[in-house]
């Protein structure tokens, strides 16, 4: 009986072990990674609110210009928009012709209406009329509060080149991480979903973040199950010397 308690006691803390191993992997891992794929960014202004708001932080998966997608809100540096970078959404891409606005106040691309959920309630998708067909390799960026951000409709109205090429463009942004009662993905850009290309494919953040969750679960089985098989042993031990 003893001889089985002492082995029952050695499988225990070797699953312990195991537990730990597998959760410190997936933890430290989903870390790694997240710095590795994403970049932090701090929201400045309110430009693209109520999607995000001044002093959010977000995270941004690391994607080359060639996948962005309309839709995408991006990260870009655009030296002729100002000196730091700048987050706003892709709308329109090369070849497309955007414009605004429809009778119901909404975008259009390519003759297409566009549902723009992400916009407050009421609030039309430009508050002055604009029309534009986007040059080969390069983007047509709007905030998402169109009465006060200043994107490639200014430009536009200022004579200026209104869009931004994709090779400016350094990651897109997926998920609000602070403050905590924002914390999650984005809202996908589903009105953009029926042109060709369709949206682009969401980056690995909920894998990872299930991976870190995982891992830390398994991490406190572990040093949670140490105990109870030491007291399991002594138990056992006690027992047996009293007979």
């Amino acid at each position: 009986m003893g001889a089985a308690r002492r082995d029952g006691a050695r499988l225990g803390r070797w699953l312990s072990g195991i537990t730990a191993l597998v959760g410190c992997l997936l933890f430290l891992g989903g870390f790694v990674l997240v710095a590795v794929l994403y970049q932090p960014y701090a929201i400045p202004t309110d430009s693209m609110a109520p999607t995000v708001r001044p002093d959010d932080r977000v995270l941004a998966h690391r994607v080359a210009g060639a996948e962005v997608r309309r839709g995408d809100v991006v990260v870009f540096r655009q030296d002729s928009w100002g000196e730091l970078p700048m987050v706003k959404r892709v709308v329109a891409i090369g070849g497309d012709t955007v414009a605004c606005c429809e009778d119901e106040g909404r975008l259009l691309v390519n003759g297409r209406p566009i549902v723009e959920r992400y916009l407050d309630v009421g609030e039309p998708a430009s508050t002055t009329p604009f029309e534009h067909e986007v040059p080969p390799e390069e983007l047509f960026l709007l905030g998402d509060r169109r009465a006060d951000s200043l994107d490639s409709r200014t430009r536009l109205m200022e004579g200026e080149p209104a869009t931004v090429p994709r090779d400016r463009v350094s990651a897109r942004v997926e998920a609000t991480v602070w403050p905590p009662e924002r914390f999650g993905p984005l809202p996908r850009a589903h009105g953009f979903a029926d042109l060709p290309g369709g949206l682009s494919q969401p980056g690995p953040f909920r894998p990872l973040l299930w991976a870190i969750a995982s891992g830390a679960v398994l991490i406190l089985l572990s040093v949670l199950v140490g105990p109870v098989l030491r007291g399991m042993t002594r138990t056992g031990g006690g027992g047996a010397r009293g007979r």
